[in-house]
């Protein structure tokens, strides 16, 4: 099938959260964000070295908007869910990147709002792109990966149910330009998923 034929839901909600595609104005919320989590950012995440213009947010919000519609990159911006279900502010954001929609495919990426370490958002986000991946687009294998030296971030793996595969040993750089071992944990069908005729090949 054409990827843009998928259905992707472009909004995801749970408890205290609401999962969405970014769109147009959406540049100002998320240059809060980013620049007020920079300093937490900046050794994990290569694009975090400087602080973005609201105009480069916006610009980011409207190409990433154009490539979920394309089936090539499903960014997911996430928000403070407010009593009556509507957006409250950018608590960070979600993904599915490196898609193979022959194969499904799908690698993880995540992050989060400085300041709001310990309150599970981000476990609640990924747990819900997690069940979005499987039950809505078929997924055989989710892939999460992260710098060695990130355990706060592998650890949040292993507790949403990731097995670790491997250790990439210094495979990569630092944003610094440090050598780095990246560290590759998997949800698979059929292994960590239960397995479902819905992912049989054909479907």
């Amino acid at each position: 099938m054409d990827p843009l034929l998928i259905e992707v839901p472009e909004r995801l909600e749970t408890e205290r959260l609401v999962l969405r595609c970014p769109r147009r104005g959406d540049g100002a919320a998320l240059n809060a964000a980013v620049c007020a989590s920079l300093e937490g950012l900046r050794p994990w995440m290569p694009w975090a070295r400087d602080a973005p213009s609201a105009e480069e947010s916006e610009a980011y919000c409207r190409r990433m908007q154009a490539k979920f519609l394309l089936r090539e990159d499903l960014v997911l911006l996430v928000f403070e869910r407010g009593s009556d279900g509507a957006d409250g502010p950018v608590l960070g954001a979600v993904g599915l990147h490196r898609i193979d929609w022959a194969a499904r495919c799908f690698e993880i990426g995540y992050w989060r709002r400085t300041g709001l370490e310990g309150f599970g958002i981000v476990s609640e986000a990924v747990e819900a792109l997690v069940r979005m991946a499987f039950d809505r687009l078929q997924a055989r294998r989710l892939e999460i990966r992260m710098d060695d030296d990130n355990e706060r971030s592998w650890r949040l793996a292993e507790r949403l149910g990731f097995t670790f595969e491997a250790l990439l040993r210094r495979n990569a750089s630092t944003p610094l330009g440090e050598g780095r071992s990246t560290r590759i944990y998997a949800r698979v069908r059929g292994f960590e998923e239960p397995d479902s005729d819905a992912a049989a090949p054909g479907r």
